[in-house]
């Protein structure tokens, strides 16, 4: 590895607290990155970290080291900068997103990016399991709601809500829920427990939200799944507002007790590392992502339709 890869390792270890979190975003294993730390220290004649068993803190010539790559990378950020004019990088861009947003707002906007930079690879990857967003060498992750990890680098680029919502042929057969309350009477189709989204909240304007247990006999990892399953009448669904406003739209599902949805709004993010190395071909995905939601997205446009 050169001596600009060292540094860009160095900074990620520094700014992620450790080998291991460093390892995980840069695709390396904690020891590879243990022993380029090592080649370093021993290049340098100085040592950067001091270790204990518990705890890694830089010394004052590794703080020293820290201040110096910063400036170095971003030299050489800024010379990539005024190389392509504003294009990004001939390089892969690799994004990690929950499946119902990748395919129902990132798809549509696609065609665009990649005429923008026809020279970058684009990578998509759609996971929504737990676990460190930016693992596997991911540049960015697509999130919804609060994040976790302080560690990142959250972008809020937009919001979304969450519609309690079912299709006319269900309400048709088991009435009309007037009210939260009368979940208990009805089947909801619900994500599995294990993740944030299984708990539903309601709320409406001028009433604090609060949480409400529902009865599922169905429940999955995917928003898509319970999707169909609504559109097919087998119960009530709380779904993102992105996800279902074509539905509510055409009328193929139904928001049900007006005044009494949550209306709280869920931030979506871009989740990056550190601003002070940001690659260029990131900061061309992330002022597409800023010029592509500057005006009020179509999911919130069809609440005066």
């Amino acid at each position: 590895m050169d001596r600009y890869g060292e540094m860009l390792v160095f900074v990620r270890a520094v700014e992620d607290g450790g080998f291991s979190a460093a390892g995980r975003s840069l695709s390396l294993t904690p020891s590879a990155v243990s022993k380029l730390i090592a080649r370093m220290e021993n290049r340098l004649g100085v040592l950067l970290f001091r270790r204990s068993h518990r705890t890694m803190e830089l010394t004052p010539e590794g703080e020293a080291f820290y201040t110096a790559a910063l400036r170095a990378i971003e030299a050489v950020d800024a010379t990539e900068s005024a190389v392509f004019k504003g294009r990004a990088a001939q390089d892969t861009l690799r994004v990690r997103s929950m499946p119902t947003f990748a395919a129902s707002q990132l798809a549509p906007l696609v065609p665009a990016f990649c005429r923008m930079h026809p020279a970058l690879r684009l990578e998509l990857q759609l996971k929504i399991e737990p676990g460190h967003v930016l693992d596997k060498g991911m540049d960015v992750a697509i999130h919804v709601g609060r994040l976790p990890d302080s560690s990142l680098v959250a972008h809020n680029f937009t919001s979304t809500r969450w519609i309690i919502c079912a299709a006319p042929a269900y309400l048709a057969e088991r009435g009309v829920p007037r009210g939260p309350e009368d979940l208990e009477q009805h089947n909801c189709l619900n994500f599995i427990p294990s993740m944030p989204a299984s708990i539903w909240t309601v709320g409406g304007v001028g009433r604090a939200s609060r949480r409400i247990k529902v009865s599922s006999n169905i429940v999955t990892n995917q928003g898509q799944m319970l999707l169909e399953l609504a559109r097919a009448g087998m119960g009530v669904v709380r779904l993102a507002e992105f996800h279902v406003v074509d539905d509510l739209i055409s009328g193929r599902l139904v928001p049900l007790f007006p005044g009494r949805q949550s209306v709280d709004e869920d931030p979506i993010y871009a989740v990056y590392q550190g601003k002070r190395h940001l690659s260029q071909r990131i900061r061309a995905f992330l002022n597409f992502l800023d010029a592509s939601f500057s005006k009020p997205p179509a999911w919130r446009r069809w609440r005066s339709l």
